[in-house]
C-alpha cells in the first residue's frame, strides 16, 4: 500500500489527523486519485482501498467512521464503530482506537481538538451546514464530552476559496438575513452575482463559537485540479461524477 501524504495544521501537532486530497490512491478516470466517496459511483473496493490508504497515514491502528452527510447542522458523539452511517455531518470522540473523517468536494473540512481531554471532532461545513450551526453543534458536542472551549484548536481544511466561489443575490441575502455583518464575506462579481468567503466564513463562526485558535490552510478545492476534487469544477466540466477527499482525526493513542 502507497501511504499518501495529507496536509496537516501546525495547531494541531501531537494530534493524529490529516487533511487529504486527491494523490496518492489508485482510482482512475474521472475519480483518479484518492477518492474516498461512497457515494460517487466508484468502485468499491477501490473506494475502501483508498480509505485504508489515508487512514493508514493518520492513525494506521484505528477504526475510521465517518457519517452519511446531508448538509446538515447534526453532530454525533461516536464511543464505538457503528453498522450504520449515522445522518450528520460531524462526529465527536474521546475514545483511542477510533479514527473519524469528513468528506468533502468543495466544501469545508474542520478539524478539532482539546488536547488535554483527548477530545477531536471532524466537520463538514458546506454553506448550508456553516450558516445552520455545524461547527457550533461540533464545539457543544465536543465540551459535552470534557473539553473546554478556550482549549480547542480547529483547522479548515482544502475547500472553494473566494475567488472559485461565485453565488447569486438569494445566496447572499440568506447570510445577510441572518447576520447583517455576514456581507464582509461576499464580494460582488458581474450583475447580479458574487463571491462568497466560505472558509473566512467558517473560521468567523469557530471564533464566535469561542475557538479563537484556528488555522485556515487557504487550498482552493475548484482552482487545483492536480491536486483535489471538486464539485462545481467538474459540473462546470460536464463531467458525469466526481471524486471526494477526506479528513481525518484521531484522539491520541
Amino acid at each position: 500500500m502507497i501511504v499518501p501524504r495529507p496536509f496537516r495544521a501546525a495547531l494541531l501537532d501531537g494530534v493524529p489527523h490529516g487533511f487529504f486530497g486527491r494523490s496518492g490512491g489508485v482510482s482512475d478516470g474521472v475519480h483518479a486519485g484518492l477518492n474516498v466517496g461512497l457515494g460517487s459511483g466508484d468502485d468499491g473496493a477501490t473506494v475502501q482501498a483508498n480509505r485504508a490508504a489515508a487512514l493508514a497515514a493518520v492513525a494506521p491502528d484505528a477504526c475510521l467512521l465517518t457519517p452519511y452527510q446531508v448538509h446538515s447542522a447534526t453532530c454525533v458523539t461516536v464511543e464505538a464503530p457503528f453498522a450504520e452511517r449515522p445522518q450528520a455531518d460531524a462526529l465527536v470522540t474521546d475514545r483511542p482506537g477510533l479514527a473519524i473523517g469528513v468528506v468533502t468536494a468543495d466544501c469545508a473540512p474542520v478539524l478539532l481538538a482539546d488536547v488535554a481531554a483527548n477530545v477531536v471532532g471532524a466537520a463538514h461545513a458546506g454553506w448550508k451546514g456553516a450558516l445552520g450551526g455545524i461547527t457550533d453543534a461540533t464545539v457543544a458536542a465536543m465540551v459535552a464530552r470534557g473539553a473546554r472551549v478556550e482549549r480547542i484548536v480547529a483547522a479548515v481544511g482544502p475547500c472553494i476559496a473566494r475567488p472559485s466561489y461565485e453565488v447569486d443575490d438569494a445566496f447572499r441575502r440568506r447570510f445577510e438575513e441572518a447576520d447583517a455583518a455576514n456581507e464582509r464575506f461576499f464580494v460582488d462579481a458581474r450583475a447580479g452575482h458574487h463571491r462568497f468567503d466560505l472558509e473566512g466564513y467558517v473560521v468567523h463562526r469557530l471564533a464566535a463559537a469561542g475557538v479563537t485558535r484556528v488555522a485556515a490552510l487557504g487550498l482552493d478545492t475548484y482552482a487545483d485540479e492536480a491536486r483535489f476534487f471538486s464539485y462545481r469544477r467538474a459540473t462546470h466540466c460536464g463531467e458525469p461524477s466526481y471524486g471526494r477527499q477526506i479528513a481525518i482525526v484521531a484522539p491520541a493513542g
